[in-house]
């Protein structure tokens, strides 16, 4: 069967390098400052809406990321590696969105997806950005849209019958559920690996780009005229119909107070043998430190 697969993916911050420069006088990420890189397990949700793409002659995949024009790059990567368009979310009055603003200006692209493009079967994206840790986003793009949701997911087994089966990584094991389409799914980092990307797509997309990352001066760029898929979609907030008041600073109630790198070092340590003696007095250390007790 014929799917439209939307795939949620975001150009996050690489936390590895979270410096005194992190974040602005406003409580926000200062992206300026820090290396972007593909949100992890966007990447396996994205391997994820191929692997449904292959296995469902016909279906296409869209890339739809939410930032500033440098987060194209996100939309090359999945072309590189098999999707077939994205659209891009750049908005000035969307910067410094928290989870409850992000979903609000995702759902309702997605909306204008499923009038304009065509009906959205399903909407797969990462469990949580390495940049928030929240894992809020891809349930509260369902809850706005009214759609199910699967969460955890670590592989879709089949779309059949109007149903998607999907095997979930939950505490204390595995579980494989049964879901209605439309859904929206997240995936875990557990799942399978993203693809690497394909080296004939990289040459047909590698100048592909949103109207505002364009400089005007582009040797190439004569052919965006020719090869209409070179350009991707860009949509701002009144694109998408969505209320400014619920978008970006404005429509966010979590605020940031301060963001720091924390380097566990061991000042200590002490080396026990088997012997007794030696768990005992460090059983009795840890109950007269109330470590454990």
């Amino acid at each position: 069967m014929k799917l439209k697969i939307v795939v949620l993916a975001k150009q996050v911050p690489d936390t590895r390098n979270v410096g005194k420069d992190a974040m602005t006088a406003e409580g926000t990420v200062n992206r300026a400052a820090l290396p972007a890189i593909f949100n992890p397990e966007d990447l396996n949700a994205l391997e994820q809406a191929l692997r449904i793409k292959e296995q469902n002659p016909g279906t296409t995949v869209t890339m739809l990321t939410m930032g500033p024009p440098r987060a194209g790059e996100i939309i090359r990567q999945g072309l590189y590696r098999g999707a077939d368009d994205g659209i891009l979310l750049t908005d000035r009055k969307s910067a410094g969105a928290d989870t409850l603003a992000t979903s609000y200006f995702l759902a309702k692209a997605i909306e204008k997806i499923d009038k304009e493009i065509g009906h959205v079967d399903i909407v797969l994206g990462g469990r949580q950005a390495i940049d928030g840790d929240t894992a809020q986003v891809g349930p509260q793009v369902a809850q706005k849209l009214g759609l199910n949701q699967v969460t955890y997911a670590e592989e879709v087994l089949k779309i059949e019958d109007g149903k998607a089966t999907i095997r979930r990584h939950i505490d204390g094991g595995v579980e494989t559920v049964v879901a209605p389409l439309p859904v929206v799914i997240t995936v875990n980092g557990s799942a399978a690996p993203a693809r690497p990307c394909n080296a004939r797509l990289v040459m047909k997309y590698k100048y592909a780009t949103c109207p505002m990352e364009r400089k005007g001066d582009e040797p190439w760029a004569a052919l965006y005229e020719s090869r209409p898929y070179l350009t991707l979609g860009q949509w701002s907030i009144a694109d998408c119909g969505a209320d400014y008041n619920q978008c970006g600073l404005a429509g966010s109630p979590t605020k940031v107070s301060a963001v720091k790198s924390i380097v566990f070092q061991a000042k200590e340590s002490v080396s026990l043998t088997s012997a007794d003696a030696d768990i005992e007095g460090l059983v009795k250390e840890l109950l007269d430190k109330n470590i454990i007790g």
